[in-house]
């Protein structure tokens, strides 16, 4: 893995947009919660503006090839916090002005870093009576692109350059590894998921794609639920989900995606926030099952953002999030025994839960909007 031609801190680069992507894998063999013989970690919350910078590089930069997006246009956008901080990235680097709409859930850390990076953000005070945040934040959305002549909404949750964007994550993928097996990815607007898959299924078709996926999400068919954790599900469908290429998906509540990015970070010290802790449960399962040094979970960011949530003991003890039931592997949603969506289960029926795209009917979920987003 280490290349003894290269010289240390031998990379200069000219502009922010060359620092996105060719993140590094990291063994983990800390134990979650049993021991295992180890999985890679591939690290994107080292890259600057963090792993959301992809998809905001790709998705700005498709729309000013198109002409959709002028010189010095300004781009809005609806963020619960991770992609407002890819695009306020790419703003500076690119030289757009950036307005963000979030809602008062987001953390105080990342509203902070959104403001210091120049982006304009607005918050959103109350949810919509029927489609909740989500769809709050869309209205306003709106209503400022109505605002700023030549303005550009890049629509993450349907727009194909976000998936795009992680083409090149699956190709260092391939470059990195000479064994690959399975990658583990969280679930939300599906375009990195996606685009990983698009890149390593000719090359390597045999490789498992595994999706992780939030109890109360409706990405993979389950009813709508309040959920704590964000970054990973969703309250819609997005079009971006490419549900054909997933081989199985996970549910991980959020008692155990915390416990084990606390484990993570006592016995690896790098670790993450919801995303993070849920894929590295179910890397380390994996891996214990397959073998060592052919499993990799993607770790979307690092723990910084979350220390007033999953680092916080009073906000875990508020939640409940001490409560695990120790559970060492998951449920089969197969098995008709299983004991409901509560804990850690799995799937490996995966199909399209979207009546608008697979029979050309109204969807119920969709069509209220992201409620309970």
């Amino acid at each position: 893995m280490n290349d003894p031609q290269r010289v240390p801190g031998d990379r200069k680069y000219h502009s922010l947009s060359e620092l996105v992507g060719n993140t590094p894998l990291l063994r983990v063999t800390t134990p979650l919660p049993d021991p295992q013989p180890g999985f890679w970690a591939k690290l994107e919350g080292l890259s600057p503006g963090g792993m959301k910078a992809r998809a905001a590089l790709s998705m700005v930069t498709g729309a000013r090839r198109r002409g959709e997006l002028a010189e010095g246009g300004t781009i809005v956008e609806s963020t619960s916090g991770t992609l407002g901080i890819g695009l306020a990235y790419v703003g500076i680097a690119l030289g757009h002005p950036v307005i963000l709409v979030t809602d008062r859930e987001i953390d105080a850390l990342t509203l902070a870093l959104l403001r210091a990076y120049g982006a304009r953000v607005e918050i959103v005070g109350e949810p919509h009576p029927r489609g909740g945040w989500q769809r709050a934040r869309r209205d306003r959305v709106n209503e400022l692109l109505a605002e700023h002549a030549g303005s550009f909404w890049p629509d993450q949750y349907n727009n194909p350059d976000n998936a795009a964007g992680y083409e090149p994550l699956g190709r260092e993928l391939l470059n990195q590894l000479d064994r690959l097996d399975t990658v583990v990815c969280s679930v939300g607007t599906g375009g990195h998921s996606a685009g990983i898959a698009s890149a390593i299924r000719p090359h390597r078709p045999d490789v498992r794609i595994v999706g992780v996926d939030s109890p109360g999400s409706t990405l993979f068919g389950e009813p709508p639920e309040k959920r704590l954790m964000r970054g990973l599900g969703s309250s819609i469908h997005p079009d971006n989900v490419a549900y054909d290429r997933f081989d199985e998906v996970h549910w991980v509540g959020p008692a155990e995606a915390a416990r084990t990015c606390r484990e993570l970070a006592r016995g690896n010290f790098v670790s993450g926030g919801w995303s993070t802790g849920a894929v590295a449960l179910v890397s380390a399962w994996y891996a214990a099952g397959i073998g060592p040094d052919r499993i990799v979970g993607v770790f979307p960011d690092g723990p910084h953002r979350y220390w007033e949530t999953i680092y916080d003991d009073e906000f875990v003890d508020r939640n409940g999030l001490h409560t695990t039931r120790g559970e060492r592997r998951p449920l089969d949603r197969e098995d008709e025994r299983h004991e409901g969506t509560a804990r850690w289960s799995r799937s490996r029926r995966v199909a399209d839960p979207c009546p608008g795209r697979t029979a050309g009917t109204d969807c119920p979920v969709c069509g209220q909007d992201g409620a309970l987003s």
